[in-house]
Protein backbone atom coordinates (compact mmCIF):
# COMPACT_ATOMS: atom_id res chain seq x y z
CA UNK A 1 0.00 0.00 0.00
CA UNK A 2 1.34 3.26 -0.91
CA UNK A 3 0.80 5.74 2.29
CA UNK A 4 1.48 9.90 1.21
CA UNK A 5 0.13 13.27 2.20
CA UNK A 6 -2.51 15.52 0.52
CA UNK A 7 -2.42 18.94 1.28
CA UNK A 8 -4.21 22.35 0.34
CA UNK A 9 -1.72 25.32 0.62
CA UNK A 10 -3.52 26.33 3.70
CA UNK A 11 -2.40 29.81 4.48
CA UNK A 12 -3.17 32.08 7.18
CA UNK A 13 -5.46 34.97 7.16
CA UNK A 14 -5.01 38.28 9.48
CA UNK A 15 -8.60 39.97 9.75
CA UNK A 16 -9.47 37.92 7.23
CA UNK A 17 -6.92 39.68 4.66
CA UNK A 18 -4.21 38.36 3.27
CA UNK A 19 -0.59 38.53 4.09
CA UNK A 20 1.72 38.32 1.05
CA UNK A 21 5.37 37.71 3.30
CA UNK A 22 3.54 35.23 5.36
CA UNK A 23 2.05 33.56 2.68
CA UNK A 24 5.37 33.28 1.01
CA UNK A 25 6.84 31.95 4.05
CA UNK A 26 4.02 28.86 4.28
CA UNK A 27 5.05 28.03 0.54
CA UNK A 28 8.40 27.75 1.49
CA UNK A 29 7.65 25.46 4.37
CA UNK A 30 5.46 23.51 2.38
CA UNK A 31 7.87 22.81 -0.43
CA UNK A 32 10.12 21.74 3.00
CA UNK A 33 7.58 19.99 3.65
CA UNK A 34 7.54 17.83 0.65
CA UNK A 35 11.02 17.04 0.48
CA UNK A 36 10.98 16.12 4.15
CA UNK A 37 8.09 13.85 2.78
CA UNK A 38 10.49 12.27 -0.06
CA UNK A 39 13.30 11.83 2.73
CA UNK A 40 11.37 9.80 5.23
CA UNK A 41 9.89 7.32 2.81
CA UNK A 42 6.40 7.92 1.67
CA UNK A 43 5.21 6.98 -1.52
CA UNK A 44 3.08 10.63 -2.59
CA UNK A 45 2.60 14.22 -1.91
CA UNK A 46 -0.84 15.74 -3.18
CA UNK A 47 -1.74 19.64 -3.88
CA UNK A 48 -5.42 20.23 -3.96
CA UNK A 49 -7.20 23.02 -6.14
CA UNK A 50 -9.12 25.53 -4.69
CA UNK A 51 -9.63 29.00 -5.76
CA UNK A 52 -10.11 30.64 -2.27
CA UNK A 53 -8.26 32.84 -0.36
CA UNK A 54 -7.43 30.60 2.82
CA UNK A 55 -5.61 27.98 -0.05
CA UNK A 56 -2.53 28.87 -2.14
CA UNK A 57 -3.25 26.17 -4.50
CA UNK A 58 -4.43 27.57 -7.43
CA UNK A 59 -1.85 26.35 -9.34
CA UNK A 60 -0.90 23.20 -7.74
CA UNK A 61 1.03 22.32 -11.32
CA UNK A 62 3.48 24.98 -10.35
CA UNK A 63 4.17 23.79 -6.72
CA UNK A 64 4.69 20.54 -7.85
CA UNK A 65 7.29 21.38 -10.65
CA UNK A 66 8.79 23.11 -7.53
CA UNK A 67 8.77 20.44 -5.41
CA UNK A 68 9.86 17.72 -8.37
CA UNK A 69 13.25 19.54 -8.51
CA UNK A 70 13.96 19.07 -5.02
CA UNK A 71 13.04 15.34 -4.53
CA UNK A 72 14.03 11.90 -5.92
CA UNK A 73 11.57 9.14 -5.49
CA UNK A 74 7.54 11.09 -4.31
CA UNK A 75 4.94 10.61 -6.45
CA UNK A 76 4.40 13.78 -6.81
CA UNK A 77 -0.21 14.09 -8.25
CA UNK A 78 -3.22 16.62 -7.81
CA UNK A 79 -5.55 15.91 -5.41
CA UNK A 80 -8.02 17.02 -7.19
CA UNK A 81 -7.32 18.69 -10.46
CA UNK A 82 -10.78 20.64 -10.69
CA UNK A 83 -11.47 19.09 -14.79
CA UNK A 84 -14.81 20.60 -14.80
CA UNK A 85 -13.41 24.05 -14.56
CA UNK A 86 -10.24 23.30 -17.04
CA UNK A 87 -9.06 23.17 -20.19
CA UNK A 88 -8.31 19.13 -20.81
CA UNK A 89 -5.57 20.40 -22.90
CA UNK A 90 -3.81 22.28 -20.80
CA UNK A 91 -4.31 20.38 -18.53
CA UNK A 92 -2.22 17.54 -19.71
CA UNK A 93 0.48 19.37 -21.02
CA UNK A 94 1.13 21.02 -17.75
CA UNK A 95 1.46 17.36 -16.21
CA UNK A 96 2.93 15.96 -18.86
CA UNK A 97 5.63 18.90 -18.60
CA UNK A 98 6.12 17.78 -14.36
CA UNK A 99 6.31 14.85 -15.87
CA UNK A 100 9.77 15.23 -17.81
CA UNK A 101 10.54 17.58 -14.67
CA UNK A 102 10.45 14.75 -12.39
CA UNK A 103 11.25 11.90 -14.82
CA UNK A 104 8.27 10.08 -14.85
CA UNK A 105 7.00 10.62 -11.18
CA UNK A 106 3.91 12.41 -11.97
CA UNK A 107 0.18 11.65 -11.94
CA UNK A 108 -3.06 13.23 -11.60
CA UNK A 109 -6.29 12.84 -9.82
CA UNK A 110 -9.19 14.73 -11.41
CA UNK A 111 -12.63 15.22 -10.09
CA UNK A 112 -15.39 18.35 -9.81
CA UNK A 113 -14.20 19.31 -6.83
CA UNK A 114 -16.03 20.02 -3.32
CA UNK A 115 -16.08 23.54 -3.75
CA UNK A 116 -17.71 25.72 -6.81
CA UNK A 117 -15.37 29.00 -6.95
CA UNK A 118 -14.10 27.74 -9.91
CA UNK A 119 -16.92 27.59 -12.04
CA UNK A 120 -17.86 31.35 -12.36
CA UNK A 121 -13.87 32.02 -12.63
CA UNK A 122 -13.88 30.61 -15.07
CA UNK A 123 -16.84 31.20 -16.72
CA UNK A 124 -18.91 28.31 -16.54
CA UNK A 125 -22.37 27.50 -15.67
CA UNK A 126 -22.73 25.53 -12.20
CA UNK A 127 -26.23 23.90 -13.78
CA UNK A 128 -23.62 22.22 -16.60
CA UNK A 129 -21.65 20.24 -13.42
CA UNK A 130 -22.07 17.02 -14.65
CA UNK A 131 -22.00 17.39 -18.05
CA UNK A 132 -18.99 19.52 -18.17
CA UNK A 133 -17.23 16.74 -16.16
CA UNK A 134 -17.92 13.91 -18.31
CA UNK A 135 -16.83 15.58 -21.32
CA UNK A 136 -13.09 16.90 -20.25
CA UNK A 137 -12.66 13.81 -18.85
CA UNK A 138 -13.52 12.03 -22.20
CA UNK A 139 -11.07 14.25 -23.96
CA UNK A 140 -8.52 14.22 -21.63
CA UNK A 141 -8.07 10.44 -21.61
CA UNK A 142 -8.68 10.86 -25.72
CA UNK A 143 -5.12 12.67 -25.30
CA UNK A 144 -3.61 10.63 -22.68
CA UNK A 145 -3.93 7.92 -25.37
CA UNK A 146 -3.27 9.48 -29.05
CA UNK A 147 -0.73 12.22 -29.72
CA UNK A 148 -2.67 13.45 -32.52
CA UNK A 149 -6.46 14.08 -31.52
CA UNK A 150 -9.86 14.41 -33.44
CA UNK A 151 -12.79 15.08 -30.86
CA UNK A 152 -15.52 17.58 -30.88
CA UNK A 153 -18.03 18.29 -27.88
CA UNK A 154 -20.32 20.70 -26.35
CA UNK A 155 -18.43 22.88 -24.22
CA UNK A 156 -14.61 23.47 -26.31
CA UNK A 157 -14.35 23.74 -29.76
CA UNK A 158 -13.52 20.56 -31.68
CA UNK A 159 -9.79 19.49 -32.33
CA UNK A 160 -9.02 18.10 -35.63
CA UNK A 161 -5.77 15.94 -36.50
CA UNK A 162 -4.28 18.34 -33.70
CA UNK A 163 -1.19 17.27 -32.05
CA UNK A 164 -1.04 17.97 -28.78
CA UNK A 165 3.02 18.46 -27.07
CA UNK A 166 4.96 17.31 -24.78
CA UNK A 167 4.43 14.14 -24.32
CA UNK A 168 4.85 12.19 -20.88
CA UNK A 169 7.57 10.22 -19.76
CA UNK A 170 5.15 7.40 -18.57
CA UNK A 171 2.68 5.87 -21.10
CA UNK A 172 0.20 6.62 -20.12
CA UNK A 173 0.70 9.09 -17.58
CA UNK A 174 -1.79 7.59 -14.10
CA UNK A 175 -4.67 9.52 -14.22
CA UNK A 176 -7.24 8.75 -11.30
CA UNK A 177 -10.69 9.70 -11.18
CA UNK A 178 -11.72 11.42 -7.39
CA UNK A 179 -14.89 10.63 -6.36
CA UNK A 180 -16.99 11.45 -2.49
CA UNK A 181 -20.24 9.62 -2.23
CA UNK A 182 -22.66 9.45 -5.65
CA UNK A 183 -22.67 5.89 -7.14
CA UNK A 184 -23.01 6.83 -11.12
CA UNK A 185 -19.26 8.36 -10.13
CA UNK A 186 -18.00 5.17 -9.09
CA UNK A 187 -19.49 3.13 -11.94
CA UNK A 188 -17.92 5.52 -14.18
CA UNK A 189 -14.80 4.79 -13.25
CA UNK A 190 -15.29 1.17 -13.58
CA UNK A 191 -16.17 1.52 -16.85
CA UNK A 192 -13.29 3.50 -18.02
CA UNK A 193 -10.73 1.42 -16.08
CA UNK A 194 -9.75 4.05 -13.87
CA UNK A 195 -7.64 3.63 -10.54
CA UNK A 196 -10.25 5.14 -8.37
CA UNK A 197 -9.11 8.38 -5.52
CA UNK A 198 -12.26 8.18 -2.52
CA UNK A 199 -12.49 11.48 -0.04
CA UNK A 200 -13.99 9.96 2.77
CA UNK A 201 -13.76 13.42 5.40
CA UNK A 202 -16.93 12.04 7.79
CA UNK A 203 -19.05 8.97 8.26
CA UNK A 204 -17.82 5.91 8.90
CA UNK A 205 -15.91 4.11 6.05
CA UNK A 206 -17.23 0.68 5.64
CA UNK A 207 -20.36 2.64 4.62
CA UNK A 208 -18.48 3.19 1.26
CA UNK A 209 -17.98 -1.02 0.64
CA UNK A 210 -20.66 -0.76 -1.52
CA UNK A 211 -19.60 2.22 -3.77
CA UNK A 212 -16.74 0.49 -3.81
CA UNK A 213 -18.10 -2.84 -4.80
CA UNK A 214 -20.03 -0.93 -7.63
CA UNK A 215 -16.76 0.04 -8.93
CA UNK A 216 -15.31 -2.94 -9.18
CA UNK A 217 -17.96 -4.89 -10.63
CA UNK A 218 -18.34 -2.20 -13.22
CA UNK A 219 -15.17 -2.22 -13.80
CA UNK A 220 -15.09 -6.29 -14.37
CA UNK A 221 -18.00 -5.95 -16.46
CA UNK A 222 -16.64 -3.40 -18.99
CA UNK A 223 -13.63 -6.42 -19.26
CA UNK A 224 -10.83 -4.16 -17.24
CA UNK A 225 -8.27 -6.40 -15.62
CA UNK A 226 -9.28 -6.43 -11.66
CA UNK A 227 -5.49 -5.95 -10.47
CA UNK A 228 -5.56 -2.55 -11.83
CA UNK A 229 -8.66 -1.42 -10.75
CA UNK A 230 -6.92 0.31 -7.46
CA UNK A 231 -8.73 1.86 -5.04
CA UNK A 232 -7.30 5.15 -2.91
CA UNK A 233 -8.36 6.91 0.51
CA UNK A 234 -8.31 10.27 0.85
CA UNK A 235 -9.13 10.83 5.12
CA UNK A 236 -8.42 13.93 7.66
CA UNK A 237 -5.66 12.78 9.48
CA UNK A 238 -2.36 13.75 11.79
CA UNK A 239 -0.05 11.87 13.73
CA UNK A 240 1.70 12.62 16.75
CA UNK A 241 3.88 10.48 19.68
CA UNK A 242 0.61 9.31 21.38
CA UNK A 243 -3.02 9.74 21.56
CA UNK A 244 -3.77 12.87 23.87
CA UNK A 245 -1.09 14.57 21.98
CA UNK A 246 -2.66 14.29 18.70
CA UNK A 247 -5.45 15.28 19.52
CA UNK A 248 -4.79 18.03 21.68
CA UNK A 249 -2.64 19.26 18.90
CA UNK A 250 -4.81 18.76 15.69
CA UNK A 251 -8.71 19.28 17.51
CA UNK A 252 -8.96 23.07 17.86
CA UNK A 253 -7.67 24.16 14.37
CA UNK A 254 -9.36 21.33 12.74
CA UNK A 255 -13.24 22.39 14.63
CA UNK A 256 -12.22 26.04 14.00
CA UNK A 257 -11.64 25.45 10.26
CA UNK A 258 -14.89 23.11 10.07
CA UNK A 259 -17.25 25.05 11.99
CA UNK A 260 -16.27 27.77 9.53
CA UNK A 261 -17.37 25.82 6.24
CA UNK A 262 -20.41 24.41 7.81
CA UNK A 263 -21.62 28.02 7.98
CA UNK A 264 -21.07 28.35 4.21
CA UNK A 265 -22.61 24.97 3.91
CA UNK A 266 -25.02 24.50 6.51
CA UNK A 267 -23.53 22.48 8.58
CA UNK A 268 -23.84 21.99 12.66
CA UNK A 269 -21.05 23.64 14.52
CA UNK A 270 -18.55 20.86 14.99
CA UNK A 271 -18.21 19.15 19.03
CA UNK A 272 -15.64 16.97 20.59
CA UNK A 273 -18.42 14.34 20.74
CA UNK A 274 -18.56 14.07 16.84
CA UNK A 275 -14.91 14.50 16.51
CA UNK A 276 -14.08 11.44 18.79
CA UNK A 277 -16.69 9.73 16.84
CA UNK A 278 -15.25 10.55 13.93
CA UNK A 279 -11.81 9.46 15.44
CA UNK A 280 -13.29 5.81 16.59
CA UNK A 281 -12.66 2.66 15.25
CA UNK A 282 -15.00 2.89 12.61
CA UNK A 283 -14.93 6.75 11.61
CA UNK A 284 -12.97 8.17 8.98
CA UNK A 285 -10.40 10.32 10.53
CA UNK A 286 -7.01 9.01 11.38
CA UNK A 287 -5.88 10.93 14.36
CA UNK A 288 -4.05 9.26 16.86
CA UNK A 289 -0.54 7.24 18.01
CA UNK A 290 1.41 5.84 15.42
CA UNK A 291 0.02 2.23 16.34
CA UNK A 292 -3.31 3.66 16.75
CA UNK A 293 -3.58 5.09 13.02
CA UNK A 294 -1.99 2.22 11.48
CA UNK A 295 -4.20 -0.28 12.61
CA UNK A 296 -7.01 1.87 11.37
CA UNK A 297 -5.47 2.43 8.38
CA UNK A 298 -5.35 -1.67 8.00
CA UNK A 299 -9.10 -1.99 9.41
CA UNK A 300 -10.04 0.91 6.20
CA UNK A 301 -8.75 -1.64 4.00
CA UNK A 302 -10.18 -4.66 4.97
CA UNK A 303 -13.69 -2.99 4.80
CA UNK A 304 -12.95 -1.53 1.94
CA UNK A 305 -11.86 -5.23 0.20
CA UNK A 306 -8.24 -3.85 0.35
CA UNK A 307 -6.91 -0.39 -1.09
CA UNK A 308 -3.79 0.95 -3.06
CA UNK A 309 -3.19 4.19 -1.69
CA UNK A 310 -3.76 5.99 1.64
CA UNK A 311 -3.34 9.96 1.96
CA UNK A 312 -3.38 12.30 4.77
CA UNK A 313 -4.82 15.30 4.42
CA UNK A 314 -4.02 17.59 7.49
CA UNK A 315 -3.07 21.44 6.88
CA UNK A 316 -6.67 22.00 7.60
CA UNK A 317 -5.79 22.37 11.32
CA UNK A 318 -3.86 25.39 11.90
CA UNK A 319 -0.96 23.13 12.80
CA UNK A 320 2.46 24.67 12.82
CA UNK A 321 4.97 23.54 9.98
CA UNK A 322 7.16 22.03 13.14
CA UNK A 323 3.94 19.93 14.50
CA UNK A 324 3.31 19.20 10.17
CA UNK A 325 6.78 18.33 10.00
CA UNK A 326 6.81 15.42 12.98
CA UNK A 327 3.32 14.16 11.46
CA UNK A 328 5.21 13.95 7.95
CA UNK A 329 8.24 11.67 10.09
CA UNK A 330 5.60 9.63 12.50
CA UNK A 331 4.23 8.48 9.25
CA UNK A 332 7.07 7.71 7.18
CA UNK A 333 9.01 5.86 9.75
CA UNK A 334 6.30 4.03 12.22
CA UNK A 335 3.03 4.42 10.58
CA UNK A 336 4.02 3.30 6.90
CA UNK A 337 6.54 0.37 7.95
CA UNK A 338 3.81 -1.31 10.51
CA UNK A 339 0.97 -0.80 7.76
CA UNK A 340 3.60 -3.01 4.72
CA UNK A 341 4.71 -5.82 7.38
CA UNK A 342 0.77 -6.60 8.00
CA UNK A 343 -0.19 -6.12 4.45
CA UNK A 344 3.55 -8.31 3.82
CA UNK A 345 1.85 -11.06 6.58
CA UNK A 346 -1.11 -10.95 5.22
CA UNK A 347 -0.44 -11.41 1.34
CA UNK A 348 1.87 -14.58 2.43
CA UNK A 349 -0.49 -16.15 4.98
Amino acid sequence: MEIGIDSFAATELENNAINVQSSMEVMGQLLERMVHADKVGLDVFGIGEHHRKEFMDSAPTLILAAAAARTKKIILTSAVTVLSAADPVRVFQNFATLDLISKGRAEMVVGRGSFTESFPLFGYNLEDYDDLFAEKLELLLNIRDHEVVNWSGKFRPALHDQAIYPRPLQNPIPIWLGVGGTPESFVRAGILGMPLMVAIIGGDTHRFAPLVNLYRQAGKEAGHDPEKLKVGLHSLGYVSDNTDMAVAEYYPGYAETFTRIGRERGWPPVTKERFEAQRGPLGAYLVGSPEEVAEKILRHSKALGGISRLTFQMDNAALSHENLMRSIELIGTRVAPIVRERMAELKSA
